[in-house]
C-alpha cells in the first residue's frame, strides 16, 4: 500500500490496518509507527543529490522547486573535501532557505568509519534536518546505529532513508525494514549494486530488474516509500524518460536526481496518467454508491471491481493529490 493511500483512513482504522498488516509479516510490536513516519513528511518524487562541499551548487538548489534536497557527505565529496562539507552542511541546513524542500543529509556509510565525524558535526543542527540517508545499508545494525543516535539526541522528527546498494543488503531487506520505526523509505542505488555483482550496466536495465523489483516489494510490504536509481546519463533525456516509466510502472514513488534538468521529467512521470486518475475517480465514486446498498462487487468500464481495485484507485488518487472520502 502506498503511503498516500493511508490518508483515506481515519486514525483508528490506520492503526488497526498497520497492526494487522505488519503482524501478518511477523513484525515486532514497535514497527507499526513506520506507517506514521512514512506518511507524515514529504512526497520525495525527486531527490536531488548535491555535493556538500560545493556552495555554488547548494545555492543553485535554493532556486529550484524541490521535494527533497540531499546534502551529501558521501560519494559526491572527495575524501580531501569531506572536512569542508562538515563545515558547510551544518551551516546550510540551519541558515539557507530551501523553500518547501525536505532538508536531507546523506552521511558516509557505517562501514566506512567516516560517519562518526558527519554525525558529530550535525549534532548542533539536528532540529533543522528532516531526514538522513544511510548509504550502503547491508544489515539491521546499520539502521539501528542511526536510530540510536537520533534517539539519544532527542531528534524525534528526523526520519531515516536506507540505501540498498549490494547483494547482501538486498538479501537482508526484511531485517532492515524491521529495524527501526524511524525508517521512512528505501533507496535503490544501481551503480554500487552493479559493481557488487559484477554486472554490466545496460540502457535497458534488465540486469537490475530483480533488485529493483525486490526493493519496491519490500517497501510496499512495510509501508515505506521506494526511491529509484539515478539516471547517470544526465544529458540523455530519452534514457531518463525510459527509466522514469520503468520505475513508476514497477511501483516506485520517486527517483534520485543528480542534475536540475532531470527534475521536470521526473515530476511529470511520477504521477498517474489522466486516464488512470479518471478511472480511479469513477471506481471510488461507484464504490461509495454501492457500499450504501450493501454491494461489494460492481462494474466500471466493463471491468469487475472489488476491494483490491478500490485500494488501487485510492492509491492512484493519493499520488495525484486528489482526496476523496470513502
Amino acid at each position: 500500500m502506498s503511503p498516500k493511500i493511508l490518508l483515506f483512513f481515519n486514525s483508528d482504522q490506520l492503526r488497526m490496518y498497520s497492526f494487522l498488516r505488519l503482524r501478518s509479516c511477523g513484525v515486532g510490536h514497535n514497527v507499526p509507527n513506520a506507517y506514521y513516519y512514512s506518511t507524515r513528511l514529504f512526497p520525495r518524487r525527486a531527490m536531488l543529490n548535491v555535493p556538500g562541499n560545493d556552495l555554488k551548487k547548494i545555492t543553485k538548489a535554493t532556486t529550484l522547486d524541490l521535494d527533497t534536497v540531499v546534502l551529501d557527505f558521501e560519494d559526491g565529496v572527495a575524501l580531501s573535501q569531506k572536512p569542508e562539507a562538515r563545515k558547510l552542511i551544518p551551516n546550510c541546513v540551519k541558515e539557507v532557505n530551501f523553500g518547501r524542500a525536505e532538508r536531507c543529509v546523506r552521511i558516509n556509510s557505517i562501514a566506512s568509519g567516516l560517519q562518526n565525524e558527519d554525525l558529530e558535526c550535525l549534532l548542533p543542527v539536528l532540529s533543522h534536518i528532516d531526514s538522513i540517508v544511510i548509504p550502503k545499508v547491508e544489515t539491521k545494525e546499520h539502521v539501528e546505529a542511526i536510530h540510536e543516535y537520533l534517539e539519544k539526541n532527542n531528534a524525534q522528527s528526523v526520519v531515516i532513508l536506507a540505501a540498498i546498494e549490494s547483494a547482501r543488503g538486498l538479501l537482508n531487506l526484511r531485517e532492515i525494514c524491521e529495524s527501526s520505526n524511524k525508517l521512512a523509505g528505501l533507496i535503490f542505488a544501481s551503480e554500487d549494486y552493479n559493481a557488487d555483482l559484477g554486472a554490466t550496466r545496460t540502457p535497458e536495465g534488465q540486469e537490475m530488474l530483480f533488485a529493483r523489483s525486490t526493493v519496491v516489494t519490500y517497501a510496499a510490504a512495510y509501508g515505506l516509500q521506494a526511491i529509484d536509481m539515478v539516471c547517470i546519463q544526465f544529458k540523455d533525456n530519452d534514457q531518463l524518460l525510459k527509466e522514469c516509466i520503468q520505475g513508476y510502472n514497477l511501483g516506485y514513488t520517486g527517483k534520485q536526481a543528480i542534475h536540475p534538468n532531470q527534475l521536470a521529467p521526473i515530476y511529470e512521470h511520477f504521477k498517474p496518467s489522466d486516464d488512470s486518475v479518471s478511472f480511479a475517480q469513477e471506481i471510488v465514486t461507484t464504490w461509495d454508491a454501492n457500499q450504501a446498498h450493501g454491494k461489494g462487487v460492481f462494474e466500471v468500464r466493463g471491468k469487475v471491481i472489488d476491494l483490491p481495485m478500490v485500494l488501487w484507485a485510492k492509491k492512484i488518487l493519493g499520488k495525484a493529490n486528489i482526496s476523496l472520502s470513502s
